[in-house]
């Protein structure tokens, strides 16, 4: 680049130095573009994102806030659910409320099913089988269903005239006592013939017959027992179910005393409880078909209670009612029963009161611990029966007042 004296004294630039300086400034110009383009592709989203922050952030407070509400609701639904909880646990009426109708569902329930099972088989159901009315049903403290045959007239005759009470009596025990007692039979091979037509002439007179949908027959009494249970259930809401022979001595009063202590127990089995041996020899008495089942020879049964007398909760009546098709029958029913409740979370209760001896019955009963059953175990009930049964009942009953003073 050249310099030329100006006439002032001054300097010049020269026209290269005007043409240089253009290039430069275009360059620079396109640098100072081309710089702006990239700072701003670099800075403009920074304040995108700050707005997305913001929003996020006044997103999630809001979700904060919910969620506080929504804990504050869980919470206040909690204290609302344990004070209802706390209300109904003070309250036995509401308890018991809540207990009728889960009763009176499960009746309901038995009673249809124990129809459907009649209809289906081809079978008439027994003239005191009824579907229940969707009424609150009365509540009973104890079934007492008396086993009994063809054959036992004058066994029933003995009952009736000593531990049974008759007719208006007996329907008076039902509704204040809350104590249901029916002989229980079935019908016969041949329904409708004579020994059928005797039952319902006794039935016409006594009016104390539970006739079951059942063939009689010895080698079918566990059967029977599951059917006296289904039926007992479905007909009348109780506490307690029993199961006692025709020759055998009960006190009524002392046996629904005896099972009233038990009424807060949910599955409780009440008996003289005892393990037999198992019988392989065929033609002796008692004799067990399955014995194999039961390990090697000479072992014993499991703990079940004799079968003169037993008692069984509603929750187990229950159980036989629900599972009465898949429940395995043994020739001896009493071991049948016992089966039927091994693997359950029940109370096996062994009361030696349900199984007295005719000669011990009189002096227990003197000394004021009076017996619930009596009968010999050499008969396996009392020894002739019919003849015997108004002497058991005086040497150790339990005095002809003592149902009227119960109180259960």
């Amino acid at each position: 680049m050249s310099l030329k004296h100006h006439r002032g004294g001054g300097l010049e630039l020269s026209a290269s130095k005007s043409f240089v300086s253009k290039k430069w400034t275009l360059f620079l110009c396109i640098g100072f573009f081309c710089a702006g383009i990239l700072f701003s592709d670099r800075m403009w989203p920074e304040p995108e994102a700050n707005i997305v922050s913001r929003d996020t952030v006044a997103s999630d407070e809001r979700m904060r806030l919910e969620s506080e509400d929504c804990d504050s609701s869980k919470k206040g639904l909690k204290r609302e659910s344990k004070d209802i909880l706390g209300e109904v646990y003070k309250s036995p009426d509401a308890i018991q409320t809540l207990d009728k109708t889960i009763s009176n569902l499960e009746t309901e329930l038995a009673a249809a099913r124990a129809a459907q099972e009649s209809i289906v088989n081809g079978s008439p159901v027994s003239d005191d089988f009824k579907l229940p009315e969707t009424v609150t049903k009365r509540k009973y403290l104890m079934v007492v269903g008396v086993n009994t045959a063809f054959s036992s007239r004058k066994r029933r005759d003995s009952v009736r005239a000593t531990w049974m009470p008759p007719g208006e009596d007996r329907k008076k025990l039902e509704e204040e006592k809350g104590i249901v007692m029916r002989f229980v039979i079935g019908h016969s091979a041949t329904p409708g013939g004579i020994l059928d037509r005797a039952i319902q002439a006794e039935e016409s007179k006594h009016g104390d017959f539970l006739r079951l949908d059942h063939v009689e027959g010895y080698l079918e009494l566990s059967a029977k027992t599951k059917t006296y249970f289904t039926t007992a259930f479905a007909l009348w809401d109780a506490d307690f179910y029993v199961k006692v022979d025709d020759d055998v001595h009960v006190n009524i009063a002392t046996l629904g005393a005896e099972l009233a202590r038990y009424r807060m127990k949910p599955r409780v089995y009440i008996g003289c409880m005892k393990s037999g041996p198992v019988l392989a020899q065929k033609g002796v008495r008692y004799h067990e078909p399955e014995y194999w089942k039961f390990g090697e020879e000479g072992n014993k049964y499991f703990r079940h209670a004799t079968g003169q007398l037993y008692a069984i909760s509603r929750e187990l009546a229950s159980y036989i009612s629900i599972n009465q098709n898949v429940l395995h029958k043994y020739v001896n029913e009493d071991v049948s029963l016992g089966s039927w409740f091994l693997g359950l979370d029940v109370e096996h209760v062994d009361d030696r009161r349900l199984c007295c001896g005719t000669t011990d019955c009189e002096w227990k009963a003197q000394a004021g611990n009076i017996c619930v059953a009596s009968f010999d175990w050499s008969c396996s009930g009392i020894c002739r029966s019919a003849d015997r049964m108004k002497d058991v009942h005086r040497r150790c009953g339990e005095g002809p007042n003592a149902l009227l003073a119960a109180s259960f």
